[in-house]
């Protein structure tokens, strides 16, 4: 026979984490929705100013100096950005992403360094044994342009002074509410976009386009930077809140075959101290 103190004692424990990760579901899913928003405000912004240096990059140059972040050389060393959650509870997410960056490490034939984001990344890129060129942790899960510039500006200055020839950038994109997406693209040298025949319209530019598209590179890999984080942050919430809502109803599912559990066992228990009470009767008879 079961043990009733036992199963009642697992079923308040259970509750109890339920009532957790409920509360843990409601706090993913407010900071989701606010994530959500300026990771889509943030896409118009970023297509445009794609589009804006596709253009420019078309348009023939009058033998001005290719700004560095569009040389392309001999690939001897790679880095990779790789952004993470610093915390975990977010499902399948945190391995997704991880996985997308050892596969594409181990595919590589040249030394590859990283700039990791987040500590699952660190965690992660250490475990592996990987050599870490710096690492961004605590970024918290509103942050600013600003705040994000610093992770921009090392990868800039590594490629600029030909410490590396080629970085790419891995994240997990943001599709809907239970979608979330790993994502690695090259993010240097900048490779300009070839637009369709009736979208290159010519425009005047003043300064002249080079000296317009030299100014807007940097701006270009900042922005990139900072719409990734983003990415991943809503995708981080939302991967969370369904994950948190899954724990939920699994943990009331789980009280559900306790109780019964405990139901049958109780049943039991009265039934055998009814048996022992008409035992005893008959034995005084």
């Amino acid at each position: 026979m079961a043990n009733i103190r036992i199963i009642k004692r697992r079923i308040r424990s259970v509750r109890n984490i339920a009532k957790i990760t409920r509360a843990m579901e409601m706090i993913a899913a407010s900071k989701m929705k606010k994530a959500q928003e300026r990771g889509l405000a943030g896409r118009p912004y970023s297509e445009k100013i794609t589009e804006v240096i596709a253009a420019l990059a078309a348009l023939p140059q009058s033998g001005e100096v290719l700004h560095p972040l569009l040389e392309r050389r001999p690939v001897k060393k790679i880095a990779v950005l790789h952004i993470t959650p610093d915390r975990g509870q977010c499902g399948g997410l945190v391995a997704n992403i991880n996985r997308k960056t050892g596969t594409f490490i181990m595919e590589q034939k040249v030394p590859v360094s990283a700039v990791v984001v987040g500590r699952k990344g660190v965690d992660f890129i250490r475990r592996i044994k990987q050599q870490m060129r710096a690492e961004f942790i605590n970024l918290g899960d509103r942050p600013g342009y600003l705040d994000t510039l610093p992770i921009s500006r090392v990868i800039m200055d590594d490629f600029m002074s030909g410490e590396i020839d080629q970085v790419f950038i891995a994240y997990t994109q943001f599709v809907t509410t239970a979608v979330q997406k790993p994502v690695l693209e090259q993010l240097l040298p900048v490779v300009p976009l070839e637009l369709p025949p009736g979208q290159n319209l010519e425009y005047i530019y003043e300064p002249e386009s080079a000296t317009v598209l030299n100014s807007l590179l940097p701006r270009f890999v900042e922005m990139s930077v900072y719409h990734a984080i983003l990415e991943s942050i809503a995708s981080e919430q939302s991967a969370r809140m369904v994950a948190m809502r899954n724990a939920t109803d699994n943990a009331k599912e789980l009280i559900g075959e306790l109780t019964l559990v405990y139901n049958k066992a109780r049943q039991e228990s009265i039934t055998n101290e009814l048996l022992d009470i008409v035992g005893g009767a008959a034995a005084l008879a």
